[in-house]
């Protein structure tokens, strides 16, 4: 059964499964003790240390483990606003950082700091004159992923460094998606990652500290870890994660290279074989192994459990699929669509066969869920009226949506349908339809129960 997530977690590399069963028998004792089995393991995690800062690109004394990368960014957020309360509480992130970023942003805001998030435009990308604009005399710290979870966007990490520089501001960067496939470029001042992403074992975080960047880690420490993680370390894990990071890096070259012609692959033939599907992150500067797209009229969650019924394990950022019914928040701020969202993250040693497997599967899958919705082609009627209002409130994603199409063509060109619904996500995916089908959002106007959305048909 193809497995197309590692996005989320990514199998265990098999030079993890050796380096942690090795380390199991050898790495067991304190590293902080003298005697002969905790010099083995001091041994074992100065080596770990030492592989992990030079695929980081960064000293071994500035680099620290820590139990996991959500632990690492919560710390290195916390820490480097701490290290610099003295400027002030300003805080700039984008808006399509990881949850983990976002969630130690609302915990700075809650306890009285600010928060400017960077708008991103409709590949998922944030600009250089973004941070600028949102960088003033009090911003204590600036966070940027280097890619992006969910749809893959490389970030232009460079060139905000150089901005977040000159403003003297630190830059602290969410390498947990792309630090598998290569250091991160740029002048980045803190940098966390996570060990499942890229086939080390769970449990491992990254957080990597240079020197010069004042840093004040807010929690009780101890003499481990450079006192930013206390607590005695999971060695074994440590090891079989610097071990699969350096083995990862061997191998990303070629591999990234055989990817991106599968994921290239998947990119141009998903749009020509599923009608009304939208395609999103950008096409050039992206992650190798990882593509998305939503289906217009699909419920995402249905969608999910057909495709691992017919034997692939994918992924989705589709409100749907959430218990919030609120879209995903990076799809929400590229303003593309959101309902039948698909990740489809290959890992390494996907064969084309597979992809050509799950290319076969996916058309008639789909059109089985839009056919228990009872989605068709719009009937072909005379226009019987020039403003129709429908009323689809309690209807769920991506209901609203196929009212819409329906009602569509019951109006003349010109004419408009204004949709009722208190489903947060039409928010989201009746703009998007409109792009994707030609016609005009006119806009958005509260009513005493739900909002209404207005259209205006064009072709």
């Amino acid at each position: 059964m193809p497995y197309f997530d590692t996005a989320s977690a990514a199998p265990l590399h098999p030079v993890a499964r050796q380096a942690l069963q090795a380390s199991l028998e050898e790495g067991w004792a304190d590293p902080a003790r003298l005697y002969r089995e905790g010099r083995r393991a001091r041994l074992l995690l100065d080596a770990a240390r030492e592989a992990a800062a030079e695929a980081v690109g960064c000293r071994p004394d500035e680099l620290v483990f820590t139990p996991s990368g959500t632990h690492a960014v919560h710390t290195g957020v916390a820490g480097a606003l701490a290290g610099r309360r003295r400027v002030g509480g300003h805080l700039v992130v984008s808006a399509v950082e990881h949850s983990s970023v976002l969630h130690a942003a609302d915990a700075h805001e809650a306890a009285g700091g600010t928060v400017a998030q960077v708008p991103v435009d409709r590949a998922g990308a944030v600009s250089a004159s973004g941070y600028a604009s949102a960088l003033d005399a009090s911003t204590a710290l600036a966070c940027l992923q280097s890619a992006n979870h969910e749809v893959g966007t490389v970030q232009p990490v460079a060139e905000v460094a150089e901005v977040c520089a000159a403003a003297g501001v630190p830059l602290l960067v969410d390498a947990a998606q792309s630090l598998g496939w290569g250091p991160v470029e740029g002048g980045w001042s803190v940098l966390t990652a996570s060990a499942h992403k890229w086939g080390g074992p769970a449990g491992v975080g990254l957080l990597a500290v240079r020197k010069g960047v004042r840093f004040s880690p807010q929690f009780p420490s101890d003499e481990r870890e450079s006192g930013r993680s206390p607590g005695f370390v999971n060695l074994p894990a440590v090891v079989a994660a610097a071990a699969s990071l350096r083995a990862v890096r061997a191998e990303a070259e070629a591999e990234a290279a055989r990817l991106r012609t599968l994921v290239d692959r998947i990119r141009r033939r998903v749009a020509r074989l599923v009608p009304d599907v939208e395609v999103v992150g950008d096409p050039e500067r992206r992650l190798p192994h990882l593509v998305t797209f939503s289906c217009l009229y699909v419920d995402g969650e249905t969608l999910l459990h057909e495709l691992d019924r017919a034997g692939y394990s994918v992924s989705s950022g589709s409100s749907c699929t959430s218990s919030t019914l609120t879209p995903s928040h990076v799809l929400r701020a590229m303003g593309v669509l959101s309902e039948g969202n698909v990740r489809v993250s290959l890992p390494p040693g996907t064969t084309a066969q597979e992809v050509n497997g799950f290319l076969e599967v996916l058309p008639g899958v789909v059109a089985g869920v839009r056919a228990t919705l009872g989605v068709g082609a719009p009937p072909a009627a005379a226009p019987v009226s020039d403003a129709l209002e429908i009323d689809a409130l309690g209807l769920r994603c991506p209901q609203p949506v196929i009212e819409l199409a329906r009602a569509i063509g019951t109006v003349p060109v010109g004419g408009t349908v204004t949709v009722l619904s208190d489903d947060e996500v039409a928010r989201l995916d009746i703009p998007a339809w409109c792009t994707m089908r030609g016609h005009t959002y006119v806009g958005e106007a509260p009513r005493p129960a739900g909002v209404a959305y207005t259209v205006r048909r064009r072709v």
